[in-house]
């Protein structure tokens, strides 16, 4: 640091500054601001750094997907890429398990080892530091405030890079192996592999279904799937879960040319989604703010046909619950402006959805029409709807 006197401050290094409840349980770091003869004395520093660090916490809402990218990755990516990976992170609060799963972005922003700050008892002196991350908006880089006019598509392109060397070799391994198979009728194929043989020379426009268990599941799933198949889709059923491979999901989404998936966090994966390409969010009643606010404006602006589905009444549960006149079915928003407490325990942890499928019928057609008629140089044998 340049200032040419000591001083004292403390910071807690996570983007959500406006919720102080969230914020009473992030640690507090201590800065210290000496004198910069001070600072160039390697004698005082057990590791001599030459590039800037950023310190940040994985604290607070990590372990919800989209706290992690929302809070987490993106702005990570808005305060570091500027660097060109010539930055070292310094993390408060951390996770193993948040490494591993982010390791493929994480590499493709910093060349250097990431610094656990609780547990390294080292002395690290560097040039400058970053403390805490800039965010921006809900899942959004807003390019107005980046260096270069970077966007939401900039960081699209940062996961391609991430994740598309690894695809590329698993899809290569598996189709080496399969060379030297030997048939046998006990022997199921893996997942990615299985994908490569059935669907290598698929041209049915590919649909994945972002299933969910539990609250807001759609429940008549099974018959979304044999609609969606009789429209023509090759259709697939996406079940993530805290143990699924975020290259599995890259993958799956990447590959795909419409997502469906109910408004929850499992549809921040629609930043895997190929500008172009078509996202139906299914909006159950109470949420419909939240869906577009956190979901619908980012899709946009990645480059996504988004859809907002938004249910009607008789395809909630929660019209086996309530009155016709309850507040509850008759006027959500009177509901939600309670407070979160009653948006969560009524909406999105107190329903299901069971589709109409002649009225979300309309809205498949068209995707797949319009699919088609993108793709349609490319898989010129599709004859649209």
């Amino acid at each position: 640091m340049r200032r040419t006197s000591n001083t004292k401050r403390s910071n807690q290094p996570y983007t959500r500054k406006w919720e102080t409840v969230i914020m009473d349980s992030i640690d507090e770091l201590d800065l210290i601001a000496k004198k910069r003869t001070l600072i160039m004395n390697h004698h005082n520093c057990d590791v001599q750094h030459d590039v800037p660090a950023v310190f940040f916490s994985t604290g607070g809402y990590t372990g919800n997907v989209y706290h992690e990218f929302n809070d987490g990755i993106m702005p990570l990516y808005i305060t570091s890429q500027h660097f060109n990976k010539k930055v070292v992170f310094v993390i408060l609060e951390f996770h193993n398990w948040w490494i591993m799963k982010y390791s493929d972005i994480l590499s493709h922003l910093s060349d250097y080892a990431v610094i656990d700050f609780q547990t390294d008892e080292r002395v690290h002196c560097f040039p400058e530091a970053i403390v805490g991350l800039k965010i921006h908006n809900e899942l959004t880089v807003d390019s107005s405030l980046m260096e270069g006019n970077k966007s939401i598509v900039d960081f699209r392109e940062l996961l391609d890079r991430a994740y598309q060397p690894q695809i590329r070799s698993r899809m290569h391994m598996h189709e080496h192996a399969k060379v030297f198979d030997v048939p046998s009728k006990s022997k199921r194929p893996s997942r990615i592999r299985r994908y490569v043989q059935e669907h290598a020379f698929n041209n049915e426009p590919k649909l994945v279904i972002i299933s969910r268990n539990g609250s807001r599941a759609i429940t008549n799933e099974n018959l979304l799937v044999k609609m969606a198949e009789k429209i023509e889709f090759h259709v697939q059923v996406l079940r993530p879960d805290s143990r699924t491979m975020l290259a599995e999901i890259y993958w799956a989404l990447n590959s795909s040319d419409v997502v469906i998936g109910v408004h929850g966090a499992a549809m921040t994966h629609f930043l895997f989604m190929k500008p172009g390409s078509v996202f139906i969010q299914v909006i159950p009643l109470g949420t419909e703010w939240a869906a577009e606010a956190y979901y619908g404006e980012p899709a946009k602006k990645l480059g996504l046909n988004y859809i907002g589905y938004q249910i009607l009444t008789r395809e909630s549960s929660l019209c086996d619950k309530y009155n016709k006149d309850d507040p509850v079915l008759k006027d959500p928003r009177s509901v939600t402006r309670k407070g979160w407490q009653y948006t969560k325990m009524i909406y999105l942890e107190g329903q299901t959805v069971r589709l109409n499928l002649p009225r979300f019928r309309k809205q498949s057609v068209g995707a797949y029409n319009y699919t088609i008629d993108r793709l349609k140089q490319q898989r010129p044998n599709i004859q649209s709807h």
